[in-house]
């Protein structure tokens, strides 16, 4: 059976709004440590290249491990030739970390173990000690210990059963931090936030929110940033004004945005979208062709074969389409409701929205993944 969807879309011109709250808030109060960060707070990146040892045979077989054990056992003082080193219970692995800001040395962060080779599997392995590095060189921090993968692998025989990644590993608290990173965040009694999403208006509503309680000590510089100068009271305290400051509660504004995936089907639409009086028709063709295998039979004694052939049936139905008419509106709620109203799927939901777009009544950005 095969299924033809036809999507006929007329807009109409009306900017009306038939019963609609234009002042009815869209996003919630939100803190404003959730929309900002401050600037100079920020984690590190380190990396480093270590050695996997204890593998049951699912380790590397190409001539690096063969390399890197030479190496390892020279550290120790034993030399070894190509031909003494035969292991496959050895990978080599790249280590990966983020160094949080005002971590100190002695305390433990977390690292993530993945194979650089042709290793099967980390599973049961053990990470020797791996220096991680920043970018700029400098070692920030040594990881060791047992290597946790969040499945198995096993086989015999020619056959296997794999579940999950078992080539990614995590060492748990793996990595002690030697050197911190100083954090700075005040400088001359100044201090900035960084929006998550940059925008006007909401830098503008925090920058306002700061002032109605603190006096007018901060400003909006742009769509990203909001300066603060630090009260007199809290001069000698910055972190006391951050952690009296970011828990107060601002609206942000929101962009109108429509976002759809037409590989999944998914549609996600800000609760601002707005969009013209629009007329949608959906209607369904379905086309069936049935097959029916029969038989020929010749008539006695007529020197005929009897000869099997498929007797094709196409049936067209068209279903009576619906038609809906959608006024201008400012929420969601209604754009849905008069999509779903069709009954249209979310792939029909897509292109109803594109046609929307294309005609120029779908008021917001349409982002198609």
């Amino acid at each position: 059976m095969k299924i033809i969807k036809a999507i006929l879309l007329s807009v109409a011109v009306s900017l009306s709004v038939a019963g609609l709250s234009l002042g009815a808030p869209i996003s919630p109060e939100v803190r404003i440590k959730d929309l900002a960060d401050i600037e100079g707070v920020r984690s590190n990146q380190l990396s480093g290249v270590g050695v996997v040892m204890g593998l049951q045979g699912t380790g590397d077989k190409s001539d690096m491990s063969i390399q890197v054990l030479r190496n390892l056992m020279r550290r120790f003082g034993v030399t070894l030739s190509d031909k003494d080193v035969k292991s496959k219970n050895v990978a080599m692995v790249a280590v990966t970390a983020e160094l949080p800001p005002f971590v100190r040395p002695g305390q433990t962060v977390d690292v993530t173990v993945s194979t650089l080779g042709d290793a099967k599997s980390l599973q049961g392995g053990v990470l020797l000690q791996t220096p991680l590095k920043a970018a700029n060189g400098n070692v920030y921090a040594a990881a060791q210990g047992p290597v946790l993968v969040g499945g198995f692998s096993a086989g015999r025989g020619g056959s296997s059963v794999t579940k999950n990644v078992v080539t990614v590993g995590r060492v748990n608290g793996g990595a002690i931090v030697e050197r911190d990173v100083s954090t700075e965040f005040s400088y001359g009694g100044r201090l900035s936030l960084l929006l998550r999403n940059p925008d006007f208006t909401t830098s503008r509503r925090i920058a306002d929110a700061i002032n109605r309680k603190f006096g007018s000590i901060a400003s909006a510089l742009d769509a990203g940033r909001v300066q603060i100068q630090l009260p007199g009271a809290y001069m000698a305290s910055p972190s006391a004004f951050i952690a009296d400051m970011e828990s107060m509660r601002v609206t942000p504004d929101m962009q109108a945005k429509v976002v759809v995936n037409e590989r999944t089907g998914t549609v996600v639409m800000g609760g601002n979208v707005q969009i013209s009086s629009v007329a949608v028709a959906h209607g369904d063709l379905t086309v069936r062709i049935d097959q029916e295998n029969q038989v020929s039979q010749p008539e006695p004694f007529s020197g005929g074969v009897t000869t099997p052939y498929a007797n094709d049936t196409v049936q067209a139905e068209e279903k009576r389409g619906s038609f809906i008419k959608m006024d201008a509106t400012t929420t969601v709620d209604q754009l849905v409701d008069a999509i779903n109203a069709v009954g249209a799927s979310p792939r029909d939901v897509i292109g109803i929205l594109q046609a929307i777009d294309r005609a120029g009544a779908l008021h917001g950005e349409l982002d198609v993944m």
